[in-house]
C-alpha cells in the first residue's frame, strides 16, 4: 500500500487535507467522498529515504520530552485551543525532530477526520497501550485535560522511579566496570612478566598462582574465545528472556535476587501495577480493558497471570480483591486495600495509595542498598587485586623460605 496526501473540502467549504494509506488513487477518492469530502488534490508520496532520514529513524524520544509534550497539550486544550491548533503550536516548540515529524502525521490525521486516539494509536512505539486507552476515555467522556494531565502524572511519577534506580546503580555499575578493567589489566600485562620469573621456579607453583596464570594464558592466547563467550552469552539470554517460558522464570529469577534487590525489584513492579490501574480507573477505562492494559505494562509476567485470573473473576461477576489474595505477588495489604475501594466505591483512590506507599518504599530500600552496595563493591574490588597480587608473590616467598 501507499501513502497519499489530498485535499479537499467539505459540503459547507470547509478545507481539509491529510494523508490517507490505500492501494490507489480510486481508493483515496472513494474512501474521501464516503466522507463527505469532495476531492480537490491527490497526491503519492514518494519515499526516498536520505542518509539524515536514516540517522533520524535510530533517534529516541526521552520520556521527558512525552511527559513535557502531554503537559503542554493538557494546559492548551483547558485554556480552550481547538486540537489541530493545539498540534500546530506542539510543532513549532519541540525540538526533537522525530517526535515533531510523529506530531505532525498526527494532526494530518486528525485534519483527515480521524480521533486523536486514533492518529495516537498509529504510533504504538511512541504511545503506548495506557495513553491511547486514557485519551480516547478522555475523548469520549469530554475530559480530554484531566486525562492528558493524569498521562502526564503517571509518566512524571514512572520516569522518577526510573531516576531513582538508575542514580542508585551507577556507582555499583562504574565500581564493577572499574573492577573488570583491573581484572584483565592485571591478567593481561603484570602476569606475564611474573610468569617469565617463574620459570626458573623449580618447585611447584601453588594452587592460586596456577589459576592466575592459566587466566593469563587464555585472555592474551585466546582472547577470540573470551569475546565468543560473551557475546554468544549476551545473545542466548536475550533468546531465553525474550520467550514465553524464558521470561516467566527470568521473573521469578529476579524477584530471588539477594540483598534485597529482588525486594526492590517486587515492589517496583506493586508500585508500577497500582499506578497504572489507578489511573485507567479513574480516567473511566472499561475496568475489563484496564485489567488487560494494567497486566501488560505492569513488567512482570507472574503479576500479569495473576491479572488474568481477576479478569477471569470480574467476567463471572465475582471481585478484583479475591483473585489478588490467592497470588503469591500480591500482599495482603494490597489485598484488603483493593477490597476497601471495591466496597466503597473509591477503587482508584485506594490503588493510588498503594502505588503512594510502594513508591515512598522503593526509595526508602534503594538508599538503604546504595549505602551497603558501596563498601561491598569496594571490597570485591579490593579482593580481586588482593588475590591477582597474592598469587604473583606467594611463590617467590615460597623461594625466599627455600634459600632460607
Amino acid at each position: 500500500m501507499a501513502t497519499f496526501t489530498f485535499k479537499a473540502v467539505d459540503l459547507t467549504g470547509v478545507p481539509a487535507r491529510g494523508e490517507l494509506e490505500a492501494e490507489s488513487k480510486q481508493s483515496v477518492t472513494d474512501q474521501l467522498r464516503d466522507r463527505g469530502l469532495i476531492v480537490l488534490d491527490i497526491n503519492e508520496q514518494k519515499t526516498t529515504l536520505t542518509n539524515f532520514d536514516l540517522l533520524e529513524r535510530f533517534k529516541r524520544i526521552k520520556p521527558a520530552e512525552l511527559t513535557v509534550m502531554t503537559r503542554q497539550l493538557a494546559t492548551m486544550v483547558a485554556s480552550g485551543m481547538s486540537i489541530l491548533r493545539c498540534f500546530h503550536v506542539l510543532e513549532e516548540t519541540t525540538e526533537n525532530e522525530k517526535l515533531k515529524e510523529i506530531l505532525d502525521q498526527v494532526r494530518l490525521d486528525i485534519e483527515a477526520g480521524i480521533s486523536m486516539s486514533d492518529a495516537l494509536e498509529k504510533h504504538p512505539d511512541t504511545f503506548d497501550d495506557l495513553y491511547i486507552a486514557m485519551t480516547r476515555t478522555g475523548e469520549t467522556a469530554g475530559m480530554l485535560e484531566e486525562s492528558l494531565d493524569r498521562i502526564a502524572d503517571q509518566m512524571e511519577k514512572r520516569d522518577s522511579l526510573k531516576r531513582q534506580i538508575r542514580a542508585a546503580m551507577a556507582y555499583p555499575l562504574m565500581i564493577g566496570g572499574f573492577a573488570a578493567t583491573v581484572l584483565l589489566a592485571l591478567v593481561a600485562f603484570l602476569v606475564p612478566v611474573f610468569e617469565e620469573v617463574f620459570k626458573d621456579f623449580n618447585g611447584e607453583l601453588p594452587a592460586i598462582t596456577k589459576v592466575s596464570v592459566g587466566m593469563s594464558h587464555f585472555v592474551t592466547g585466546r582472547w577470540y574465545l573470551l569475546i565468543a563467550i560473551v557475546v554468544g552469552t549476551i545473545f542466548l539470554f536475550r533468546r531465553w528472556k525474550k520467550s514465553t517460558w524464558g521470561r516467566f522464570q527470568w521473573d521469578a529469577i529476579k524477584l530471588k535476587f539477594p540483598a534485597k534487590i529482588g525486594d526492590v525489584i517486587h515492589k517496583l513492579a506493586l508500585a508500577r501495577w497500582s499506578r497504572t490501574f489507578s489511573g485507567l480507573v479513574h480516567s473511566g477505562v472499561p475496568l475489563l480493558q484496564a485489567i488487560d492494559i494494567t497486566a501488560k505494562t505492569a513488567g512482570n509476567a507472574h503479576i500479569e497471570r495473576a491479572m488474568d485470573d481477576v479478569k477471569k473473576s470480574v467476567q463471572r461477576g465475582g471481585t478484583i480483591a479475591q483473585p489478588l489474595r490467592e497470588s503469591h505477588m500480591f500482599p495482603s495489604m494490597v489485598a484488603h486495600m483493593v477490597g476497601v475501594g471495591e466496597e466503597t466505591g473509591n477503587l482508584d483512590g485506594m490503588l493510588g495509595k498503594v502505588a503512594d506507599f510502594y513508591e515512598d518504599e522503593v526509595a526508602a530500600v534503594i538508599k538503604a542498598l546504595t549505602s551497603i552496595l558501596e563498601p561491598v563493591m569496594i571490597m570485591v574490588v579490593g579482593g580481586i587485586v588482593g588475590f591477582i597480587v597474592i598469587s604473583m608473590y606467594l611463590p617467590l616467598f615460597q623461594l625466599y623460605d627455600n634459600i632460607r
